[in-house]
């Protein structure tokens, strides 16, 4: 816990519980309450043993000391205030401390805060650092990722220690990524309509407190010890995942809260300040722009303090390496509700000195008015990009789809290119490939695997009658809705799946792979499986033999990724310049002269030979040739002529289908300069070029 602030310091910085060997002090923020009070209890939560009025004081922050408020002491708020549209002061309702470290469930089903014990012993281990270029991104559920994996012992399966196991680490660390990327681990609970109708909010974007680990991923004897119990389980987690050399990136849900909007439970904010923390109109109702009920007002400075703080309590006392804000846009909005790029709190994150080591991952849309921001964030954030995901799944899917129905795709190469080279149409110069997080599936969405193997959502099981989840899939069955047995097509759909995860990570940019999309994994065509907390959305580790292909393709290509420099520069190169750290792009046609315009946009001349150069800064001299065939037809590609090489050697196929042996047994044989190769229908090749 932090020691108690001196008395001068900023009143904001004595926000939640601070101890000493006096006990303890709380401060909490609220402009328009009008009495606060402190209830802290005994054993028998039903009771309370003590109650302290707070003290209002500067900047609108309420104290009070008490010498019992010490580690394991459980807490609540009792919080009164005017009357108005705007507010929602209910002094019989115990809430919850916005900056309580612990959490534990009351007898009737609600919510005590707990002052934990931080004490842990982290060793020797330190951040990894990974630099960004060299950052690849796995996004995981921490229960989906082990609670099927017979590799993990059962206690251990769907838990924090289960994804510090060594048999997950070992597993991450053979197939090649740097960071994974947890679905949200604070505290949450399920809405309530979910859960009117037996369902729950299984992905947990529904945050119920911003500094608490989620206690149901702790195992059953973590648990059993309280928060201070889930809280060293966690810091464990990330400690062991450390010391392999793995990031843990945090996906943290800032922009609403599980109060819902005004007829949801009354937890915390609501309670404490609705007027200040949530976005009204004047009448009361509430602005939502993120979908969810309700929005934080990040117009308010005070909110903006609540998120960098837990941000800060993250990446310092739980070593976190990184975090992904859901809905970002939402954390930049103004008093008027407009998005600013250069909001306080966007700068806030990037120059607070606590946060100097800490990756920034926007996703960068929510649902209000102009919502949609993918590229405009300031230098220092990285982007997920949709137009990548977007134009990926057209070019490898839709298009192909559209040529069989129409003879012929509706666009040429052109779009796939700039996507390949890092989005340069839509990042600033100054931020370069590295502002964008590239990705074919997230957890929102359709699975590899179902991308190739559905053209319609099936969402039934979510009980809402298939309206919900996404209609723009941008996806292709390839001739059979869903699973098939049809040696032919289970061929062109595995290709199509190498396609797709090739693109993903043999360009510039930041790569990050959805679990299980490296083996295979299906949710049965259901792009919205947010409330299944079962074997639709675990992962299974039983793979039959091509799945075990698809792994090695996946493992084979993060090998090539991490060997080869010219396929992750840190800037954006300028023709007839020679830029540190970008990669010297030189884009040539099937027949190896350089492309025409005529070539980026016909729909017939779908082939393109991109042969990218490092300019020295930290790595020595590569070059790479990648060859991109999308159309149904195999073609003869003339290798292309270019000073300083002298041969090509061939190091990945995406049309070889081995079923089971190596997916990068390409012949290794050299090429020269003007040799013709064949490349078959809809397959990538890359080649290393030597010189």
């Amino acid at each position: 816990m932090n020691p108690t602030t001196a008395v001068n310091a900023d009143p904001m910085s004595m926000l939640g519980v601070h101890h000493d060997d006096g006990g303890g002090t709380i401060g909490v923020w609220s402009q328009a309450a009008e009495s606060i009070q402190l209830c802290l209890f005994a054993d028998d939560d039903s009771r309370e043993s003590t109650t302290v009025p707070l003290t209002r004081g500067e900047r609108d922050v309420w104290t009070a000391s008490h010498p019992h408020l010490v580690p394991g002491a459980r807490y609540a708020l009792r919080v009164d205030g005017p009357d108005g549209p705007q507010n929602a002061f209910d002094p019989e309702l115990r809430l919850i401390d916005p900056y309580a470290r612990g959490l534990a469930t009351r007898q009737d089903g609600g919510w005590l805060s707990q002052v934990v014990d931080d004490a842990f012993d982290w060793g020797a281990s330190r951040k990894p650092q990974t630099p960004l270029e060299k950052t690849v991104v796995y996004e995981a559920h921490v229960k989906g990722l082990t609670a099927l994996n017979p590799a993990v012992p059962e206690d251990l399966r769907g838990t924090y220690a289960g994804v510090a196991h060594p048999a997950t680490i070992d597993y991450l660390l053979d197939l090649g990524v740097t960071a994974i990327e947890l679905l949200p681990v604070q505290s949450f609970v399920s809405e309530q309509r979910l859960s009117e109708a037996g369902r729950i909010n299984y992905w947990g974007y529904n945050t119920l407190n911003f500094f608490t680990p989620h206690g149901a991923y702790a195992t059953t004897t973590a648990q059993a010890q309280g928060p201070d119990g889930v809280l060293r389980e966690f810091k464990g987690m990330v400690r062991l995942l450390h010391e392999a050399g793995i990031e843990v990136i945090l996906d943290v849900v800032y922009n609403h809260t599980s109060e819902e909007g005004p007829g949801g439970p009354t937890t915390s904010l609501r309670g404490i300040d609705n007027a200040a923390y949530y976005r009204q109109n004047p009448d009361g109702t509430y602005v939502d722009l993120t979908g969810c009920g309700n929005t934080i007002d990040f117009g308010n400075p005070a909110a903006s303090r609540l998120v960098l703080d837990s941000l800060r309590y993250w990446a310092s006392e739980l070593q976190i390496d990184g975090f992904r804000f859901d809905l970002a846009v939402t954390l930049a909005r103004n008093a008027a509700g407009d998005f600013t790029p250069d909001h306080p709190l966007l700068y806030a994150a990037i120059d607070d000195q606590a946060l100097h080591d800490v990756k920034l991952i926007a996703e960068p849309w929510d649902v209000g008015p102009n919502g949609w921001q993918t590229g405009n964030f300031p230098r220092g954030w990285s982007e997920w990009n949709d137009r990548y995901r977007d134009g990926v799944r057209t070019f490898w899917l839709r298009d192909i789809d559209d040529a069989r129905r129409n003879g012929h795709p509706p666009v040429g190469i052109g779009p796939l290119a700039t996507r390949l080279a890092g989005s340069a149409n839509r990042f600033s110069a100054d931020r370069g490939p590295l502002a964008s997080v590239n990705f074919v599936t997230a957890h929102d969405g359709f699975t590899l695997r179902d991308l190739v193997s559905y053209d319609q959502k099936h969402n039934l099981d979510n009980g809402e009658d298939n309206r919900d989840g996404t209609n723009d899939n941008r996806s292709f069955n390839h001739g059979v809705e869903g699973e098939t047995t049809d040696e032919s097509i289970l061929r062109v759909r595995r290709r199509a799946s190498r396609n797709l995860m090739a693109t993903l990570l043999l360009s510039a940019g930041i790569p990050m792979i959805t679990a299980g999309d490296e083996f295979g994994r299906t949710q049965n065509g259901n792009n919205n499986a947010y409330c299944h907390d079962d074997e639709l959305t675990w992962l299974h580790w039983d793979w039959a033999l091509w799945q075990r292909s698809m792994h090695q393709a996946t493992r084979s290509l993060l090998r090539l990724r991490a060997q080869n420099p010219a396929l992750r520069p840190v800037r954006y190169g300028k023709f007839g310049e020679t830029i540190p750290s970008a990669t010297q792009m030189d884009w040539y046609d099937a027949t190896g002269a350089t492309m025409s315009q005529e070539d980026w946009q016909s729909p017939d001349s779908r082939t393109l030979q991109y042969l990218a150069a490092t300019t020295h800064e930290f790595e020595p001299l590569n070059r790479i040739l990648l060859i991109v065939h999308g159309l149904e037809t195999d073609i003869d590609v003339t290798l292309p002529a270019h000073q300083g090489v002298t041969a090509y050697t061939r190091l990945w196929d995406s049309a070889i289908d081995p079923e089971g042996d190596d997916a990068d047994a390409a012949d290794a044989a050299e090429h020269a300069p003007g040799d013709a190769v064949r490349v078959t229908a809809t397959s990538i090749q890359l080649y290393r070029a030597h010189g």
